[in-house]
């Protein structure tokens, strides 16, 4: 397990996690297409205690995911970049966007979930679920 450092946009919040696996999981669902403004995020599962707040703070906002349990956002509350998303149905752990950590840059995109809402221009870059891994 690594501990990276992660920043948005503005500087006003920042933040340490460990995650294991050096790699991003793409999501193209429609949710992270709207939350993003693009065709996927970049993304790693962390254990919730692995993430630490170093500067400024969050803010939160919960919309419902395909399970219909909660999914809890936690942003800046000056960029609005967000830090990382709380999946209920996940019990302990939590979606961190690893577009956000240092040295990302570097990551080999590992996975790719949600294929089913992939653009149909956009390749497949890694083994693809239709929905959420455990599909």
């Amino acid at each position: 397990m690594t501990t990276y450092h992660g920043r948005c946009h503005c500087g006003q919040t920042e933040w340490e996690t460990k995650i294991d696996g050096d790699a991003h999981i793409l999501c193209h669902c429609n949710a992270c297409k709207l939350l993003s403004g693009s065709e996927a995020t970049l993304n790693q599962i962390a254990n919730e205690g692995d993430l630490k707040i170093t500067k400024g703070s969050t803010k939160t906002y919960t919309y419902y995911g395909d399970s219909g349990k909660p999914v809890n956002c936690y942003y800046c509350p000056n960029c609005t970049s967000h830090v990382y998303h709380h999946q209920t149905v996940l019990g302990p752990k939590i979606v961190v966007r690893t577009g956000l950590l240092q040295g990302s840059k570097k990551f080999p995109v590992a996975a790719e979930i949600f294929g089913k809402d992939r653009l149909s221009w956009q390749p497949e870059l890694a083994k693809t679920f239709s929905g959420p891994p455990e599909h």
